[in-house]
């Protein structure tokens, strides 16, 4: 069975609500956020003390953006149904680069050497982050059932965290055998009180391996929590 974890809250950002969240990392001691929405998708530089957008690029009114990932001074943005991925500079926000790929895109990370991309499924694939070419692929399980719904992604500490759509679940996957190993319950994060009718689901994981810290946020969530598992 995977071991199920708590969190406790350290602190709370203010969040753009207008951002529909679909991958956040740090970098440079800054969030890249990616957002979603036709005519909405954009790559966002946040300030991580205030919220306030630094800097940001549409992703062009015919693409829903999806996760992102920084790897070797490069962001990668890959969209939900255009099949195509855009790649950044990170200091600059200029595109340099496009690349195609069969499927949905949800989710993106990486371990400092490859690529993890997440569809819906309970499939993550691997890809090289020099021409994108599969290298490799998860079925991800969790207590012995495929666990479909993977979407956000983040690398921490040797681990492979993920959304699971529609929930407040973070579950935490061993990249050598995809089997969930614990599951990080996030009931209640985002109290009733703070809820509007444009706010929705859980999505975006960041971590600061300096610091050792996690922060969560929602699509046109108030805010992005620090947060510490327990």
């Amino acid at each position: 069975m995977a071991q199920r974890y708590g969190f406790e809250i350290v602190k709370r950002i203010p969040h753009d609500v207008t951002a529909f969240t679909q991958g956040l990392t740090v970098h440079n001691g800054a969030f890249i956020e990616s957002t979603g929405q036709y005519g909405m998708s954009s790559l966002r530089r946040v300030n991580m003390s205030t919220g306030a957008v630094l800097q940001s690029t549409g992703l062009g009114q015919q693409f829903f953006g999806e996760g992102s990932t920084v790897l070797n001074g490069k962001i990668y943005v890959i969209t939900w149904l255009n099949q195509q991925g855009f790649i950044y500079d990170a200091e600059t926000l200029k595109e340099t680069g496009t690349f195609r790929y069969a499927g949905e895109g949800w989710g993106l990370a990486t371990d400092g050497q490859v690529l993890y991309m997440s569809n819906g499924t309970n499939m993550i694939v691997v890809r090289d982050p020099g021409d994108l070419h599969i290298v490799g692929s998860l079925s991800v399980t969790m207590d012995g059932s495929p666990l479909r719904d993977l979407n956000e992604l983040e690398w921490i500490d040797g681990e492979l965290w993920a959304n699971v759509w529609r929930t407040d679940l973070l579950v935490r996957i061993d990249p050598k055998t995809g089997v969930v190993t614990g599951v990080v319950d996030l009931t209640g994060i985002l109290p009733q009180s703070e809820r509007s009718a444009t706010t929705d689901v859980l999505n975006g994981i960041a971590y600061d391996a300096k610091t050792k810290t996690i922060y969560v946020t929602g699509k046109n969530w108030p805010w992005i929590y620090q947060i510490r598992i327990m």
